[in-house]
């Protein structure tokens, strides 16, 4: 018999220290910014996902990859697009 182990909270994302997975893509992505071309890439580093936190707590899960798709730069699988008028499940 072997035994699992399960997360207390199922929904819950994941999180290093205090940033979520979506805020480390943008924090990692400044970073590299910051290393290649320095400057305000550094500040922007750590203002980018605090600002992107505060904006994402006033919305549902799944904003940023809804404002990619928005933008035209994601695509979500298994979803119509917003302009079909009828499809089947």
């Amino acid at each position: 018999m072997t035994t699992c182990r399960f997360p207390q909270y199922l929904g819950a994302p994941l999180q290093v220290l205090w940033l979520e997975s979506d805020d480390l893509c943008l924090f990692f992505t400044f970073l590299t910014l910051a290393m290649i071309f320095g400057g305000m890439f550094w500040i922007l580093m750590i203002l980018v996902p605090w600002i992107y936190g505060r904006i994402k707590k006033q919305y549902s899960k799944g904003l940023l990859v809804h404002m990619l798709f928005m933008i035209g730069f994601a695509r979500l699988q298994g979803y119509p697009l917003f302009f079909e008028k009828e499809f089947f499940e």
